[in-house]
């Protein structure tokens, strides 16, 4: 069985709060961009020893195949319902911590074909309470399709937005952004205007009112990634922004860019 997990941007995110726990509240917009995609093949073997096998190509993951959050969700579910042997294979795609969900997006995935391969044992709003243990943005990729996240990212309220007809374009200029250390650096407040009646504006307003408040930390830190938000602006996106702590930033076209330059940097062209 094939699934196809897919990267996702943020419009607008708020640190709102600093929580006892170590996390922080946020809100923020997830957005599915579902023509960029990694691969993932999940087969049922009876006969095979392990319990699970995992064999990954493509962008290459720097961590031991225990780690990879596909493994980790069929160890999850294992844990709750026994299911049987299964051999994994993950080609992935999407840059690896760059702020476009596609590790996050791997897990949640991993843990739907995993269920349904199993008989579908596990109800999505079950799945969504497994998949936090995952990561804070797993929940919203079963359901993969725009929500506003609350709490860690995890509170999921469905909202009616539709970029359809726009053209996306990604750059990640291969930033490794530290994403413990921006949150350590934030001044969290809540926005004065919540992120659902920002939304309702004119996307050509957004510019002037959504903000990703790590912006002002990562920006600082590596003002080339400010230079290329500036850029897509300078190209005619109605809307730019960093996505998540980085370091992949975004621009929303109404018509698609001609020819363009970013140098060395990871670029990918998606129509909505």
């Amino acid at each position: 069985m094939i699934a196809y997990p897919n990267a996702k941007i943020n419009i607008g995110l708020n640190i709102a709060a600093r929580r006892n726990d170590g996390f922080h509240d946020i809100s923020t917009l997830f957005y599915p961009v579902k023509g960029f995609c990694d691969i993932l093949e999940i087969i049922v073997v009876k006969e095979q020893t392990n319990s699970v096998t995992f064999k990954q190509t493509g962008i290459e993951i720097d961590c031991v195949a225990e780690n990879n959050l596909c493994i980790k969700a069929y160890n999850l579910i294992n844990g709750i319902h026994p299911i049987p042997p299964m051999a994994m294979h993950l080609h992935k795609l999407i840059p690896i911590g760059a702020g476009l969900g596609g590790g996050s997006a791997d897990g949640a995935f991993a843990m739907k074909l995993i269920n349904e391969l199993a008989g579908s044992p596990l109800s999505m709003s079950e799945l969504q309470d497994i998949a936090l243990e995952l990561g804070s943005d797993c929940p919203f990729f079963i359901t993969n399709s725009p929500c506003i996240g609350g709490g860690r990212g995890e509170k999921l309220t469905p909202i009616d937005i539709n970029l359809n007809g726009y053209t996306i374009v990604l750059v990640n200029p291969g930033i490794h952004v530290n994403t413990g250390k921006a949150y350590s650096l934030s001044t969290p407040k809540p926005w004065t205007v919540d992120l659902e009646t920002l939304l309702n504006y004119k996307i050509e307003d957004w510019k002037e009112n959504i903000i990703n408040d790590f912006e002002k930390i990562v920006f600082v830190q590596h003002p080339e990634i400010e230079s290329l938000k500036n850029k897509l602006y300078g190209m005619g996106a109605v809307y730019a922004a960093m996505s998540g702590s980085g370091s992949t930033v975004f621009g929303l076209f109404r018509n698609k860019p001609g020819n363009f330059d970013f140098g060395g940097c990871f670029v990918k062209v998606v129509d909505f």
